[in-house]
């Protein structure tokens, strides 16, 4: 018989509130959640992913929330993924995890008719430059980043006037993983990206992300800044559509949205291993995640 209904994982360095307000803020929506679920009448509560005392099969279900180490420590984060899911339901899944760490699922996606970025992908051990790259696809303005990669790790902005200086680290880096190219999307600078909160299919609130003046990239690592956004009709059927592309439906998704250089809604990202959802800015969403957990327990 299992203690817990559901334990919310997060890494060791947000167990506890902090006067820091970067890690006051993760511990304070994880206390939303945490609490969202307790007064649905489950019996709750919160562990860092690498405790090696608890015993995960006194849990009937995980759900990932805060678990910002995983890319730094990715063959440790695996391997416990692995053994983890042998000992009860993840939330979201293995499958939908592992499927979404790689951006080869943009290419799913596209398949399932939801609208993404013109994107090459460059395989692993592929003989091909930068500049070959280029003229084969006859981009100018470009991003190229890995296709397994987090907080723009190797995410380099390219034009004509630097390919050369960025050919050597290209080099290496296809060596090993596989990378992906886009053509620079100026709307994002222009206008931010939206990321659209979306639980069991159900969107529930939006913020808008900014770069900070002379950047591209908008998370707020790189100074970008975050605002309260009320998305149109069309945003919000666009985003819950977008995860009827997955593979199964995501108990919890973060669906990155903007508008293209063809003024086309498309999705840049689909965060569904440990998104940050803003819960800070609309609490009540806890809720709407809480009562959709209480549903898919029932399911198991």
């Amino acid at each position: 018989m299992a203690k817990f209904d559901v334990i919310v994982l997060t890494d060791h360095r947000y167990l506890k509130d902090s006067d820091d307000p970067y890690k006051h803020n993760v511990f304070y929506e994880d206390e939303l959640v945490v609490n969202a679920l307790k007064s649905e009448g489950l019996i709750v509560d919160r562990k860092a992913w690498d405790d090696l005392e608890f015993d995960w099969s006194t849990t009937k279900a995980i759900m990932f929330r805060t678990t910002w180490d995983y890319f730094d420590r990715f063959n440790e984060f695996s391997e416990w993924l692995r053994f983890v899911a042998k000992q009860t339901k993840l939330l979201n899944s293995e499958r939908l995890i592992r499927w979404n760490i790689d951006k080869h699922y943009l290419n799913d996606l596209k398949a399932n008719k939801v609208h993404i970025p013109e994107t090459e992908f460059i395989e692993t051990g592929t003989e091909i430059t930068l500049k070959e790259l280029h003229n084969k696809l006859n981009w100018c303005d470009t991003v190229l980043k890995p296709c397994v990669s987090a907080a723009a790790r190797h995410t380099y902005k390219l034009n004509p006037s630097n390919l050369s200086e960025h050919e050597t680290i290209f080099a290496e880096l296809i060596k090993s993983e596989a990378m992906m190219l886009q053509p620079f999307q100026h709307n994002i600078v222009s206008q931010g990206e939206i990321s659209m909160m979306v639980f069991n299919g159900q969107f529930t609130h939006a913020i808008l992300k900014k770069a900070k003046a002379g950047d591209f990239r908008v998370q707020d690592d790189f100074g970008g800044s975050v605002y309260d956004y009320s998305p149109t009709e069309a945003e919000i059927k666009f985003a819950e559509h977008a995860v009827t592309g997955c593979p199964e439906l995501p108990l919890h998704a973060r669906v990155d949205i903007f508008l293209d250089n063809d003024e086309t809604l498309a999705v840049s990202e689909l965060e569904l291993i440990e998104p940050e959802l803003w819960f800070r800015n609309h609490p009540n969403a806890a809720n709407v995640l809480a009562k959709a957990t209480k549903e898919k327990l029932t399911l198991f």
